[in-house]
């Protein structure tokens, strides 16, 4: 089994890491690194040893896995201490901040025997998935226009770090990161890219929405994230030559996860296709389960579920998205390949 070590037990710990961690038969979670007491009172960790630091678990534990689960600035430091000390690494996106912290790691990674994944699980998003398969099979026909929207309704601030101002905070690193890392996964980088990053809530001190708009040739995908959005939106428009797929609502996984019924069967949904005439089709089931499963057979091989390659595409985006939503123009390709 893969000895484990949860560096952070928020809700992304809890959430999206623990519960695979103990229905896989592959994994065995043996400490976690947390400041506070609250590991204590979960069911599933109660007996596990709790470290104060990332120090303190990487010199005391026996794990040879490290997933980092804590807000964006710290990973860049973690990382850096886990691949240096010879362990592997499952971190959450983003992976780091800027380009530059990027291209360290990954220098500093060549020469270590760390395997480190990045967990982009909206990749195992049934919907995604479903739309991977739509594209591949070329159901649609010449595809023309993609629009991924991830919107929430959430007019007040919250008291919570991703909402405070600091390194790594708003909602394009957050949700942000996870649209456009799912575009570069169909896509590739565009050929060009127009934003709009804004911060509209009342007393807000860091972004809460975006317009991203990638240009492919004349093929468009127009990826938004808004806080006042309190209606059902399409969470996947896909248009082409042949019709329209449009997926209403976002991916069961999280909530089920939430819930605690995962693992007791996963939940279908239905998207609808438009051709000649509208029909519903079930969505593919989605994989987070499988997320583990892999990051497992990768680990065997010495081989990322999700590189930090791949992240560094992801991070350079957002960087550029910055850039295009300040100056107000639309950059092209050939301005971040020089």
């Amino acid at each position: 089994m893969i000895k484990t070590v949860l560096v952070g037990f928020g809700f992304a710990a809890k959430v999206f890491h623990l519960p695979h961690l103990v229905q896989s038969t592959k994994y065995e979670v043996v400490g976690i690194v947390s400041s506070s007491g609250a590991s204590k009172e979960h069911q599933d960790v109660r007996n596990v040893p709790v470290y104060s630091t990332l120090d303190e678990a990487l010199s005391q534990s026996n794990a040879t896995l490290y997933i980092i689960t804590t807000p964006s600035d710290m990973h860049f430091n973690m990382l850096k201490q886990c691949i240096q000390a010879g362990k592997d690494v499952l971190v959450e996106k983003p992976a780091f901040l800027t380009v530059e912290e990027g291209g360290e790691l990954i220098t500093l990674l060549k020469n270590s025997r760390s395997v480190v994944s990045v967990h982009q699980n909206r990749r195992w998003d049934g919907d995604f998935l479903t739309i991977q398969k739509l594209l591949k099979e070329k159901t649609l026909g010449d595809w023309k226009v993609l629009e991924s929207r991830f919107d929430r309704f959430r007019p007040v601030i919250r008291d919570r770090w991703r909402e405070q101002p600091g390194p790594g905070s708003g909602v394009l690193y957050d949700l942000g990161s996870h649209l456009i890392d799912q575009a570069l996964n169909l896509f590739g980088e565009p050929d060009s890219l127009y934003a709009e990053v804004l911060t509209q809530r009342e007393n807000a001190q860091t972004d809460d929405g975006f317009l991203i708009v990638f240009h492919y040739g004349e093929k468009r995908v127009y990826l938004r994230s808004s806080s006042f959005i309190n209606s059902t939106y399409p969470r996947f428009e896909l248009h082409g030559t042949k019709g329209s797929f449009v997926k209403y609502g976002l991916d069961n996984q999280e909530a089920q996860l939430i819930d605690g019924t995962f693992y007791k069967g996963k939940v279908k949904e239905v998207g609808t296709l438009h051709i000649e005439e509208a029909k519903e089709i079930t969505i593919q089931a989605g994989g987070y389960d499988d997320f583990f499963s892999l990051l497992a057979e990768g680990l065997s091989a010495s081989e990322p579920v999700v590189s930090l390659e791949e992240a560094l595409k992801v991070t350079r985006m957002i960087e550029l998205v910055r850039t295009s939503s300040e100056e107000g123009r639309r950059i092209k390709r050939e301005e971040w390949t020089e």
